[in-house]
């Protein structure tokens, strides 16, 4: 974008903000105008160099609101990030998205049926939006990356796109990075806090043109992320889990209320056909690699060949086991968990 560095440095003064941002292009209408009124010292002068420098040589975009690749429906939102950072695939940013949200301590039923969500939104053209965190975002995010075709993800981050938070999720981040996009509104290298998790829960909710909520306790970031979800006018979906669980209680009580549609499946959202041969054959598949797998890891590859399928035929199905906790992944390929 013209004057880069000139709008970072805006961006990156104490206590300005998308809404101070914006006041202070209104009031002076020429960027060089107002970082002579905020007069910045040379340590954030500094600060904003190194922050570009890093950025160029780990292939980070940044992205601003009148970009092409600056996500349509995030833009709609009021007071949305002026500027975006992006690393990996951004023309991902480009489509149009779905918001899958939950909680990071989903039981394997609830993660199974997010990632099936996932897989069916992805293969129908439609990129999923999630958090990266453990739990119902991996799901999601695996569940996209996973299905059938040249799918992606976005994921959004609370700390710079360089900050990979939680450790756990290390491969899936360059996972994304190699299929997808992982974006931020924070600089380049920042750690997260607290308060930045509301700040990526709204970026989530503003890029998905429709939100998905699933188990989520009552007071859960899910729940928030509905809140500004409907803020923004968006179609919320949540799935229903056992009352005597506290992790239904968000989505259950969104669905009493009337404020969210009750989903049951991919059949909400899409037109399945043949589904009971389909959900047949895609069992028998799973079952064929669960029973060819023990203690000693084998790759994808060596696994298709034994069941007689494509590498591209049982990945999902080696997903829905790993996420059932029947499979684990290690260096060399899978084993019984």
């Amino acid at each position: 974008m013209k004057d880069l560095y000139e709008h970072l440095l805006i961006l990156r003064s104490p206590g300005i903000g998308p809404v101070a941002y914006n006041n202070l292009l209104q009031k002076f209408h020429d960027v060089h105008a107002i970082i002579d009124s905020l007069a910045p010292s040379g340590d954030l002068r500094d600060s904003v160099k190194r922050e570009i420098d890093v950025a160029t040589k780990l292939g980070i975009h940044f992205i601003a609101d009148d970009d092409a690749q600056y996500p349509q429906d995030l833009r709609t939102v009021k007071n949305h990030p002026p500027i975006l950072t992006a690393r990996g695939n951004i023309s991902t940013l480009e489509h149009e998205s779905v918001a899958i949200v939950g909680t990071r301590h989903a039981t394997a039923t609830g993660m199974h049926f997010v990632a099936n969500i996932a897989t069916a939104f992805a293969e129908h053209g439609i990129t999923v939006v999630s958090g990266m965190a453990i739990g119902t975002d991996f799901a999601a995010h695996k569940g996209a990356l996973h299905a059938r075709g040249n799918t992606n993800t976005i994921a959004v981050l609370a700390g710079g796109v360089d900050y990979i938070w939680p450790m756990e999720n290390e491969s899936l981040y360059y996972e994304i990075l190699e299929r997808g996009v992982v974006v931020s509104d924070m600089p380049v290298g920042f750690v997260p806090n607290g308060p930045n998790f509301v700040q990526r829960n709204r970026i989530i909710a503003g890029i998905g043109r429709k939100l998905i909520l699933s188990e989520a306790d009552a007071k859960s970031g899910s729940m928030k992320t509905a809140g500004f979800a409907a803020q923004y006018g968006r179609q919320i979906y949540a799935i229903p889990s056992h009352p005597a669980d506290s992790r239904g209680a968000g989505p259950n009580s969104l669905i009493r209320s009337g404020a969210a549609i009750l989903c049951q499946g991919i059949q909400d959202f899409f037109t399945i056909e043949n589904s009971d041969e389909k959900n047949n054959k895609k069992t028998e598949i799973e079952n064929s690699i669960l029973d060819k797998i023990g203690m000693v890891p084998l790759s994808e590859s060596v696994l298709a060949e034994i069941v007689g399928k494509s590498v591209s035929e049982i990945k999902q199905e080696l997903v829905m086991l790993e996420l059932q906790g029947l499979i684990q992944k290690c260096d060399n390929g899978y084993v019984r968990a």
